[in-house]
């Protein structure tokens, strides 16, 4: 898949359509509020909740978003397919990722996230106001990749032994092991999960782009294999699939509806330690 993460050291700023994910999981309004407040200058902002979840579903707590909603919001987002796409929030964050992915489910293979948050993109002298942006609405047709996509049957398959994708969990290990569960009414893990807590890919608040991190990866999961991460609701899973793409592993699913989605099944199996 190749680069992933861009740092603001070496974008220049025209080149580039910006898309603003700042959010909280605790005030799902701070993140308009911040934007509001100021963002890079032509930057659209994009909210997890309404514009990159489905609420209404009940696919888990942060379900995919359908697609028709998808495509209207990257045309009025007045993107073109091709468009280079730096996506952030404010830095160690899942939002970006989970913006980015879903941009390279539908074709836009130039969109990267930034490394550094809006505070430290601002302090680099990029152009900042509050003003909001009026972008042409597109009429662009995605082109969807089914592949980094794993929806529940594919799980399913994977749990009874019918694929051969791993499953990597990137929930706490103490969440993994079923020992603590603060947000789901079942504690465990997917039947068969491996474990690497999405925290690990960060180093003083931002994604560490050492070697460290990829040589911690490969102590559980080969760059060979096939993996499916997952986690509670689908949104952390995102910057470990992320991490894994920079990393040099080339088939990675996202199973959006996550553990959030694997218990809502009545009867669903899941294992603790």
């Amino acid at each position: 898949m190749g680069k992933v993460f861009i740092s603001v050291k070496d974008i220049n700023h025209t080149d580039y359509r910006w898309i603003d994910t700042r959010f909280s999981l605790q005030d799902a309004k701070e993140g308009i509020q911040k934007y509001e407040s100021g963002h890079v200058s032509e930057a659209v902002y994009w909210n997890l909740d309404t514009d990159l979840s489905d609420l209404t579903k009940k696919e888990g707590r942060h379900p995919m978003a359908e697609k028709d909603s998808l495509i209207e919001l990257f045309r009025k987002t007045g993107l073109s397919i091709n468009d280079k796409i730096a996506v952030y929030d404010d830095g160690g964050s899942p939002f970006a990722a989970r913006a980015w992915w879903i941009l390279q489910y539908a074709g836009f293979k130039n969109s990267y996230i930034v490394i550094e948050g809006f505070e430290a993109i601002k302090e680099a002298g990029l152009s900042v106001d509050a003003n909001t942006p009026n972008p042409k609405h597109s009429l662009v047709s995605p082109l969807w990749d089914e592949m980094i996509y794993a929806p529940r049957q594919f799980v399913e398959e994977t749990v009874s032994g019918k694929t051969e994708s791993i499953l990597l969990d990137a929930r706490s290990a103490e969440r993994y092991r079923g020992e603590t569960e603060p947000i789901d009414p079942i504690a465990g893990r997917i039947p068969g999960a491996f474990n690497f807590d999405w925290e690990q890919l960060k180093k003083d608040g931002l994604f560490n782009m050492d070697e460290s991190v990829k040589v911690a990866m490969e102590t559980v999961v080969d760059p060979s294999k096939e993996v499916t991460v997952y986690c509670g609701s689908g949104v952390t899973a995102a910057p470990l699939y992320a991490m894994l793409a920079e990393n040099g592993y080339e088939n990675i699913r996202l199973y959006v509806g996550s553990y959030s989605d694997w218990i809502s099944k009545e009867g669903a199996k899941v294992e603790k330690d």
